[in-house]
C-alpha cells in the first residue's frame, strides 16, 4: 500500500450526466477517504479533483471508467496536480 499523496484533475466523457455520476463519485471518494470535489460541466462531461493516498487515487480512477450502473463512460482524462494537503472532505459542486 502506498502512502504517497496524489492530487488529480479528471474529466469524464460519455453518458455521465443524469445517471447519478456525481453522487456516486462522491460516495466512492468518501469511502476511499479522499478529499476533493465533482461537478457537471456545460459540455456534458463530469469534472473532478481528488486528493489522497496514491493507491486510493488509483482505485478512484479505475472506478471512474465505469461509474454508476446507467453511466456509459467513453473516456477519462487524468492530469496530475501538486497535492494541497486538502482535508476538507469530498463535495458535489452544483452549478
Amino acid at each position: 500500500m502506498s502512502t504517497d499523496t496524489r492530487r488529480i484533475h479528471a474529466k469524464v466523457y460519455g453518458r455521465v450526466q443524469g445517471v447519478f455520476y456525481r453522487a456516486s463519485t462522491r460516495e466512492t471518494a468518501q469511502a476511499l477517504g479522499l478529499s476533493g470535489w465533482v461537478r457537471n460541466m456545460p459540455d456534458g462531461t463530469v469534472e473532478l479533483e481528488a486528493e489522497g493516498p496514491a493507491d486510493k487515487i488509483d482505485a478512484l480512477i479505475k472506478w471512474l471508467w465505469h461509474g454508476p450502473d446507467y453511466a456509459d463512460v467513453t473516456e477519462v482524462e487524468v492530469v496530475e496536480l501538486k497535492p494541497e494537503n486538502d482535508q476538507s472532505g469530498f463535495h458535489v459542486i452544483y452549478r
